[in-house]
């Protein structure tokens, strides 16, 4: 007696394995690069609300999920048009250690909502368009700009500034 998918995540899950049992799926690309080819100004990544802040803004690309929502939906629909069966979110640097680099980290919650949030919204839409052709959104997340493998500090070889 097989046992249906009881969650939200379980049917998800469900449908994907059965998408992944029937074809090759294409994953989307390079979400930087592809962010690159807009040429955005400190002021787009700023917006209206992070005019204040103090530092530089520009190439935090996760910031964009709260700045320029509509500019990150449109590449992921671009990514989908090409063919992209798997969006992964504008989340690589959505960490607290990365977004400390910009005096940003205590948007990390939000920015890793939102960035979830666009994802979604271009997923529904493709789905929308083609039922029998689903698309998927996963999590993305990078590496930060701190080690924690080697010591920072030469004559201390135990030193780490952070750890996990």
């Amino acid at each position: 007696m097989s046992s249906s998918p009881s969650s939200k995540a379980d049917q998800i899950r469900a449908c994907l394995d059965e998408a992944l049992k029937q074809r090759v799926m294409v994953m989307d690309g390079a979400m930087g690069t592809m962010i690159q080819t807009y040429a955005l100004t400190e002021k787009d990544f700023r917006g209206d609300r992070f005019g204040n802040l103090e530092g530089n803004l520009q190439g935090n690309n996760e910031l964009l999920n709260l700045t320029l929502p509509k500019t990150i939906q449109d590449i992921h629909e671009r990514f989908l048009a090409s063919g992209a069966e798997i969006i992964g979110t504008n989340t690589f640097g959505a960490t607290s250690v990365a977004q400390a680099d910009y005096g940003t980290a205590e948007f990390v919650r939000e920015l890793n909502i939102a960035g979830a949030q666009v994802a979604r919204a271009a997923v529904d839409k493709w789905n929308a368009k083609t039922p029998n052709l689903p698309r998927f959104v996963a999590g993305a997340v990078g590496p930060t700009s701190k080690t924690l493998s080697l010591s920072e500090k030469v004559s201390e070889p135990a030193f780490r500034s952070i750890t996990f």
